[in-house]
């Protein structure tokens, strides 16, 4: 009976001990489940987080971009708007040139006239100080029409750029300049040609010497008679010097 009883208390122990060690591992279970759950809603968190950043970042892209767009429909605009009136001038222009042009055919004609019938010279005198008058006038006209015409191919060309990303400015193909100033700090270069010479904003040309190419400048200020151009990175293949050629690297055909 006593036997009996004690294994009756063992098998008891060992059941509660198997209980214990299977509970155990039940909670453990549960604890790398809780574990892994707590990990899982962190990183989703942080995704989330994430998330919204980016999509925050986008809508920002988005409506710079939108910005830029609309920038760049009012400038399209407004250069269209310049073009349009610079046109018109021209055309203005040729019409008064045609008239003056007219004028003077007709007072030459009334001048060989007037010598032919033998005129007193008074009278021809002031026929000579018309026909003056006229040349003079004509001579301006061209002038200002050549000043016409290197505006509204800056206009143009500035038309052209915001049209059209990958546009390339096309310069004059007889034009040739010097470097007559060179920074090499802050990589820019003064040239002895400008406005009067055909030179455009943005234009590329290429730096010369002793018929090998030096470097590729991109201008970036016109005035009358020079010009500023900053040397284009990646297209420095050696030093710049004062008196160096600059030739198109994009003629106009």
């Amino acid at each position: 009976m006593r036997i009996s009883l004690i294994v009756a208390i063992l098998a008891a122990l060992g059941a509660g001990t198997l209980n214990v060690l299977q509970v155990r591992d039940h909670i453990n279970t549960l604890i790398t489940q809780r574990d892994g759950y707590h990990s899982d809603l962190d990183q989703t968190k942080t995704t989330l987080a994430k998330t919204q950043k980016d999509l925050a970042s986008t809508q920002k892209s988005l409506a710079d971009t939108q910005q830029q767009l609309s920038d760049a429909q009012n400038a399209r605009k407004k250069a269209e708007d310049v073009a349009a009136a610079q046109t018109k001038r021209a055309d203005d222009l040729s019409d008064k040139l045609t008239k003056a042009t007219q004028d003077r055919d007709a007072a030459q004609a009334e001048l060989a006239a007037y010598k032919a019938t033998g005129k007193s010279p008074e009278e021809i005198s002031k026929l000579v100080l018309l026909i003056k008058q006229d040349q003079d006038a004509i001579a301006a006209m061209n002038e200002e029409k050549k000043v016409l015409a290197r505006n509204l191919l800056r206009v143009q060309t500035r038309l052209g750029e915001l049209l059209n990303e990958s546009y390339v400015v096309k310069l004059r193909p007889d034009l040739k300049g010097q470097v007559v100033v060179v920074d090499p700090k802050w990589d820019f270069v003064v040239l002895n040609i400008g406005d009067e010479q055909g030179v455009l904003p943005d234009g590329e040309l290429l730096v010369s010497r002793d018929g090998k190419l030096v470097a590729k400048v991109i201008v970036r200020t016109i005035e009358k008679d020079r010009c500023i151009a900053n040397i284009m990175p990646g297209w420095k293949l050696g030093e710049v010097f004062e008196g160096d050629q600059v030739t198109p690297a994009h003629p106009a055909s």
